[in-house]
C-alpha cells in the first residue's frame, strides 16, 4: 500500500521519534538533554560500551557515529525489528492516535497531482528568478539594492520579479507543460466565473518563494512596486499545498540554524513580522528567525515554533500594534504551555523593525534586544498592571482575581501552579512594597503608571513612580541572612547556587549553557565555578559524592568545608546534599533568575552611572534614579524569600 506523504508527515509530527526509539534502548541520562529532545544511548544495531547513539525529536532523525546507521522513525522500526514498512507505519499511526487512511483511488490521484503541483510552483519559482535578473528586473533590483540585500541573498532565497504583466507566467508555464487546472490550483493566477479570462494574480512584484518543512515551494509572496498598489504585500491564495495559519517562512532553514552548531549551544528561534525582517536578519547573521504570513500567529504555527525550539522569542515592534500582538500571543499560548515549552517576549525600539534597526546599529543592537527577551510571566504581569489604578482593596482583588483567571488557563498542572506562585508572589511584592508608599509619597495623586517592577508600560520604557527612597520592610525581613551579608563573605546567593550545583551536579546538565554563563562577584567562588565545570568535562562526575571527590584532588577542600558552614548557618537547606533534587532544582531556578536580574542592573547602573559623570542631565539623572529603584524593589524581593526558599511548615534535614 502506498501511503500520501501527507500522512506519514503527520505521524511523524506526532509521535517524538525518541518515543519510538526509547521501546528498544535506555537513554543515557548525563548525555541526554531532555526538555531539548536530545538523546543518546548505546547503539541498537552495534554492540558498544559507550553512547554514540543519537536522536532528535526536532529532527525526526537519529545517526550513530559509530556505526554510521541513520534514518527515521519507519526505518528504525523495519532495520531494527524487521517490520515491513506498512507494519511500521501502523505503528506509529498508534503511537500517534491516528488512523490508519483506507485504500482510496481517487487519494492516490490526488497525491500525484499534489507532485505534479510542486513541480509547477518549481517552475514558476525559476521564471520569476529569471525575470529578476533580465531587462524588465531593473527596478526590482534597485529596490533590493536600496534595501542592502547582497546578490548572495537575493540567491539563497530564490528571490524574484513578477513583471508587470497579465499573462506573462501563464504563457510561460503554459509552453512549459503546465494546465490549465495546475496553474489554477497552484494560486498563480485569477480565475472564476465571473472572469472570461484568468490572469496572472502576482504582477509588478518582488517574489518571495515559501517553502514547506521539505524544502518544496508551496506558496509565494509578492512586495509591490508600485506606490499606489492596493496591497503593498500579498500572499498566494489558500490552495491544495499551502494553508498559510500553518506554516512560517523560513522555518526549514531556521529550523536547521537553531541546531547546536560547531561545538555551539542551540539557538532560539526569532519569530518577527515580515519577509524583510527575516532576511534582513539572516543576512546580519540570525539565520533561525521565521515570520507568519500576513496573519496574526496561529495555534499551529506556535506548536510549530516549539518543534523548533523549546522558547523561541517572539520579536515585537514596540508601537502599540506590536504590544496588541504581544498581548494576543500571551492569550494564545497560556493554554499550551508545558515543561519545555515557554515564549520570550523581545520589543524593539518604537518606530524600528529587524531590518531597520540592523541597517541603522548593526547585529550587536538586535542581539541586545534579544538579551533582553523577558519571560512571558514578565509579560503577562505587566500587561494586567501597567497603567492601572490600584489605591483601594476592591481594585487590588480585581487585579489578583483576573491574574488568577489568567494563570488558571494554563493547561499543564505543573506550570499552572509555578505561575500561581509566581502571581503571589509579584501580588505581596507589590502591594506590600511599591504601590502603597507611592500611594502615600504621591499625597493620591494617580496615573504613575506603576507595573512593579518600576517601569512605566512594562515594556522596556522606565518611569519615576516608583520611590526613590528606601523600601520598608518588615523586622524580621531586615534581619534575613540574604539581606545580612559582608563584604568579607561570599555573597549568600551565588553560595546557594554554587552548593546546590556541587551537590546535585546533574541540574548542571539540566541547563548547561545557562550554568557557564554565570557570573560570580567573589573571586573564591569565580574559581569554585572554573573548577566545577572543568570536573564535570573531564570526570563526567554523576553525583556529589563524584563532584567532591574531583574537587578535593584539585585542592578545594578548606573552600568546600567554608562553603558548607556558611551554607547551614544560613539554613540554605536546599543547597544541601540531603535536599531532594526536585526541591534543589526548584530553588536553583529561582536563585538564578533572581542572580541575574540583579546582575543586569549593576551593569546597567554602572552605565547609567559613567553617562551622568560624562553629562550631567536630567535624562542621565532620571535614568540612574530610575535604575537604583529598580535595584531596590529586586533587593525587597529576595528579602521575601526568607532562607533561598525554604518551604513554609518545613525544615531542612541536621538544622
Amino acid at each position: 500500500m502506498r501511503f500520501p506523504p501527507s500522512f506519514l508527515d503527520e505521524i511523524r509530527e506526532r509521535v517524538p521519534i525518541s518515543s519510538v526509539i526509547g521501546t528498544r534502548v535506555s537513554f543515557d541520562r548525563k548525555k541526554t538533554n531532555a526538555p531539548k529532545g536530545d538523546f543518546w544511548a548505546c547503539c541498537p544495531f552495534h554492540g558498544e560500551k559507550s553512547p554514540s547513539f543519537h536522536c532528535e525529536d526536532r529532527k525526526g532523525r537519529y545517526h550513530c557515529f559509530g556505526c554510521g546507521v541513520t534514518g527515521d522513525h519507519f526505518r528504525f522500526l523495519t532495520e531494527l525489528e524487521g517490520l515491513s514498512f506498512p507494519e511500521a507505519v501502523q505503528r506509529v499511526a498508534d503511537m500517534a492516535g491516528v488512523p490508519m487512511p483506507a485504500r482510496d483511488a481517487e487519494m492516490e490521484i490526488r497525491e500525484a497531482k499534489r507532485a505534479t503541483l510542486y513541480d509547477v510552483m518549481e517552475m514558476a519559482t525559476k521564471f520569476f528568478e529569471e525575470q529578476l535578473q533580465a531587462a524588465g528586473g531593473a527596478k526590482a533590483r534597485a529596490y533590493l539594492r536600496d534595501r542592502g540585500l547582497t546578490a548572495a541573498t537575493q540567491h539563497s532565497y530564490r528571490l524574484g520579479y513578477a513583471p508587470e504583466s497579465r499573462n506573462a507566467l501563464k504563457e510561460h508555464l503554459a509552453l512549459k507543460g503546465a494546465t490549465k487546472e495546475q496553474i489554477e490550483a497552484c494560486g498563480l493566477v485569477v480565475y472564476g466565473d465571473d472572469k472570461p479570462v484568468s490572469f496572472d494574480r502576482f504582477r509588478d512584484r518582488i517574489m518571495f518563494p515559501i517553502e514547506d518543512l521539505r524544502g518544496r515551494i508551496i506558496a509565494f509572496g509578492g512586495r509591490a512596486l508600485a506606490p499606489n498598489a492596493i496591497a503593498k504585500y500579498m500572499n498566494s491564495n489558500e490552495t491544495e499545498l499551502f494553508h498559510k495559519g500553518k506554516i512560517l517562512f523560513n522555518a526549514l532553514r531556521a529550523r536547521k540554524a537553531a541546531q547546536p552548531q560547531g561545538g555551539q549551544p542551540a539557538k532560539a528561534v526569532i519569530a518577527v513580522e515580515g519577509y524583510m525582517d527575516v532576511i534582513a536578519l539572516a543576512q546580519a547573521g540570525f539565520a533561525q528567525a521565521v515570520a507568519p504570513l500576513g496573519t496574526a500567529l496561529t495555534e499551529d504555527q506556535l506548536d510549530l515554533l516549539w518543534r523548533m525550539s523549546p522558547e523561541p522569542v517572539l520579536c515585537f515592534d514596540g508601537d502599540n500594534a506590536g504590544i496588541k500582538a504581544a498581548h494576543r500571543a500571551i492569550d494564545l499560548a497560556l493554554p499550551a504551555l508545558k515543561p519545555g515549552r515557554s515564549l520570550r517576549f523581545a520589543v524593539l525600539p518604537e518606530g524600528k523593525d529587524p531590518d531597520d534597526l540592523v541597517k541603522s546599529s548593526g547585529p550587536q543592537a538586535f542581539q541586545a534586544v534579544l538579551d533582553d527577551a523577558r519571560p512571558l510571566a514578565d509579560m503577562l504581569w505587566a500587561r494586567e498592571t501597567s497603567g492601572g489604578v490600584f489605591d483601594t482593596p476592591e481594585r487590588r482583588a480585581e487585579l489578583e482575581a483576573r491574574l488568577k483567571q489568567m494563570t488558571a488557563l494554563i493547561g499543564d498542572e505543573n506550570v499552572r501552579r509555578h505561575y500561581a506562585q509566581d502571581v503571589r508572589d509579584r501580588i505581596q511584592q507589590f502591594f506590600n512594597s511599591g504601590q502603597r508608599g507611592n500611594d502615600r509619597r504621591n499625597n493620591g495623586q494617580r496615573g504613575s503608571n506603576q507595573n512593579g517592577f518600576g517601569e512605566q508600560n512594562g515594556y522596556g520604557q522606565r518611569g519615576r513612580g516608583a520611590a526613590a527612597g528606601r523600601l520598608a520592610v518588615s523586622d524580621s525581613l531586615a534581619r534575613s541572612v540574604l539581606v545580612k551579608t559582608t563584604s568579607a563573605a561570599p555573597p549568600l546567593r551565588e553560595t546557594a547556587i554554587l552548593m546546590t550545583l556541587f551537590n546535585h551536579p546533574r541540574l548542571i546538565e539540566e541547563d548547561f549553557e545557562t550554568v557557564v554563563r554565570l557570573e560570580f562577584s567573589h573571586p573564591d567562588l569565580k574559581r569554585f565555578h572554573a573548577a566545577m565545570l572543568n570536573a564535570m568535562a573531564e570526570h563526567h562526575v554523576a553525583n556529589g559524592a563524584e563532584m567532591r571527590k574531583a574537587m578535593v584532588e584539585t585542592s578545594h577542600g578548606a573552600l568546600i568545608e567554608a562553603l558548607e558552614a556558611l551554607t547551614r548557618r544560613a539554613r540554605m537547606w536546599t543547597a544541601t546534599a540531603e535536599a531532594a533534587e526536585e526541591d534543589a532544582l526548584e530553588a536553583l531556578r529561582q536563585a538564578v533568575h533572581l542572580h541575574q536580574r540583579a546582575s543586569t542592573l549593576h551593569k546597567e547602573l554602572k552605565v547609567a552611572e559613567t553617562a551622568l559623570a560624562t553629562e550631567a542631565t536630567d535624562e542621565n539623572l532620571n535614568r540612574l534614579l530610575d535604575i537604583q529603584n529598580d535595584i531596590r524593589n529586586a533587593q525587597a524581593t529576595e528579602a521575601l524569600i526568607e532562607g533561598f526558599g525554604i518551604p513554609s511548615g518545613r525544615s531542612g534535614k541536621g538544622f
